[in-house]
């Protein structure tokens, strides 16, 4: 026969003794597992707090010992700007002065023989001849030519033997380095009624035949920098000897009729 348990199953034990305990315990279970995950979340997000607490306090002493290193070189950058200043200033004095004793030598070798001059005037700039006619008569012509001429150029005024010996004086000093171009302001023979010999020209007059031609030229040299404002402009004024007549006890240089 086939043996029969007769103790109540509330009452019996091993394997086959139904579950009693519930779900109690996969709560309990479930809830130890989040205080876990919470507490590792918790310690690793202190760990990265701490560490860039850390980083913050070393870049503020980074940023400290710059500030020093900076004010330590601080007098160095001063030193630098200042010696940058100083070439800056030198470089733009040297391009705004003009070598005005070479322009006179060369005038000196290629003045013909038959021109005499009676004012040359060279200026750096065109407001400084400007202010030079305004404040001397006698001095620069104040051209329109010259006027119209930014950087430095000649105010040149003589007499010749005739138009034929202005145009050579104008291809004359086209040979002069540095010249760009040269503008005859005006060029005109003597008057028939003054004659051979008339009074040796009254005034700034050099012309004391009638085949002597007087000239205002201008010759530019535009290729040249132009002055600051604030250098000013450098000026050379020189004046010719007078022409026959105009002193017993000086000499003209005018070729005789």
């Amino acid at each position: 026969m086939r043996p029969v348990n007769l103790i109540p199953p509330e009452e019996r034990q091993g394997s086959r003794s139904p579950l009693r305990t519930g779900p109690l315990p996969y709560i309990v279970l479930g809830a130890l597992a989040a205080l876990l995950i919470g507490v590792a979340l918790l310690v690793t997000t202190g760990n990265q707090i701490t560490e860039e607490k850390d980083e913050i306090a070393s870049l503020k002493q980074q940023d400290v010992a710059a500030q020093q290193r900076v004010q330590e070189l601080a007098p160095y950058v001063q030193f630098a700007e200042t010696h940058r200043a100083r070439l800056e200033t030198v470089s733009s004095l040297a391009d705004s002065r003009f070598d005005w004793e070479r322009v006179m030598g060369e005038l000196s070798k290629i003045l013909p023989a038959d021109v005499w001059l009676t004012n040359l005037n060279a200026s750096a700039s065109s407001a400084t001849a400007a202010a030079s006619a305004a404040g001397d008569s006698g001095g620069s012509s104040g051209s329109g030519l010259r006027g119209g001429i930014a950087g430095p150029a000649l105010e040149i005024g003589g007499c010749t033997t005739g138009q034929d010996g202005v145009a050579g004086f104008v291809n004359a000093l086209k040979q002069i380095d540095g010249v760009t171009r040269v503008g005859v302001e005006s060029s005109s023979l003597a008057s028939k009624s003054g004659g051979e010999g008339g009074g040796g020209g009254s005034g700034g007059d050099c012309r004391t035949r009638s085949f002597i031609a007087q000239f205002q030229i201008v010759v530019a040299f535009d290729a040249a920098p132009v002055p600051l404002p604030a250098e000013g402009a450098e000026e050379v004024v020189a004046e010719a000897p007078p022409a026959e007549g105009e002193a017993a006890t000086e000499t003209s240089t005018a070729p005789e009729g």
